[in-house]
């Protein structure tokens, strides 16, 4: 997802849905920007506060409590954006794009990282099974009873959220959004998806 914000040598890029701040801290390691990283939690941005400290970069990146469906800045602020695991928390994610959208420079890259439910049946069925039945035990093992419930939700989440809207429709809304060169790479044989553009110069 990085690769083609860093290619374009952005000055300021936006990272919605940053949580502690691992994309932040990439983004700022590849790039010489300056970068905002938004998110909903106060506990993550916390976190991420604490690991940007330790890796040094506190000149040059920035955390601020926001939501990615009405974001706390003018039109066509950044010379980039990227959002990971947004889409499926929002109620409308065609007007949230369009949200995102709003905010980069024409010409500016935008780019995205989302799981994804794998299209070969093989990979597929074991992604079920990996998603229903060894996740929810793990995370139980790891952290307890929430991590249990943590690892229920997600296989669930991410199936219910293509089956509403698959990635043909995220294409086409991206598009809708004001985005070019919309494309879409999938990632961890069909488990991820990567999908970036280029916000259009054209209203």
């Amino acid at each position: 997802m990085v690769e083609p914000v860093a290619a374009a040598r952005p000055a300021l890029i936006l990272d919605v849905a940053c949580g502690p701040g691992a994309v932040t801290r990439r983004l700022a390691r590849e790039t010489s920007a300056r970068v905002v990283g938004i998110d909903l939690s106060e506990p993550m941005l916390r976190q991420g506060a604490a690991a940007i400290a330790s890796a040094g970069l506190n000149e040059r990146v920035a955390l601020v409590v926001a939501r990615g469906e009405q974001l706390p800045f003018p039109d066509a602020t950044f010379d980039a954006l990227t959002f990971t695991y947004l889409l499926r928390y929002v109620e409308d994610p065609a007007a949230t794009l369009a949200e995102l959208a709003r905010v980069v420079k024409p010409g500016g890259p935008i780019a995205s990282l989302e799981f994804a439910v794998p299209a070969r049946p093989g990979w597929w069925i074991a992604w079920w099974l990996y998603t229903r039945a060894v996740l929810p035990v793990a995370g139980f093992a790891v952290g307890g009873r929430a991590w249990w419930n943590v690892g229920r939700f997600l296989g669930p989440s991410i199936s219910a959220h293509y089956r509403r809207y698959p990635i043909s429709w995220t294409e086409r809304a991206w598009r809708d959004a004001g985005i070019t060169e919309v494309r879409t790479r999938r990632m961890s044989l069909g488990g991820g998806l990567v999908i970036s553009g280029v916000r259009s110069d054209v209203e």
